[in-house]
């Protein structure tokens, strides 16, 4: 499902434009985004958490030539399941 399909989905349910649904959807991933930037962690109950993990820097080696090269360390986001949705996904 994509952003707009979600919107499209939403604003039927919601008595709502697609374009004021669009805006709300933005404004929310929009909060998690800068949540995780700060270093929190974001927790919605029943469907999982969201949070940073940081990755150390590495020896990879470039797949084309073989040869060694260094990858630097980054912060990747995370995401776990919460219980209820893995009950869902897992029947």
């Amino acid at each position: 499902m994509t952003k707009v399909e979600l919107a499209e989905k939403l604003s039927r349910k919601l008595n709502l434009t697609v374009k004021e649904t669009t805006e709300i959807i933005n404004i929310f991933f929009g909060e998690i985004v800068d949540a995780l930037a700060s270093g929190d962690k974001v927790e919605l109950r029943g469907f999982g958490s969201f949070r940073i993990r940081h990755r150390a820097a590495r020896e990879g080696r470039n797949p084309k030539s073989g040869e060694q090269v260094i990858v630097p360390a980054k912060v990747v986001p995370f995401f776990r399941m919460g219980k209820e949705l893995k009950e869902l996904l897992n029947k």
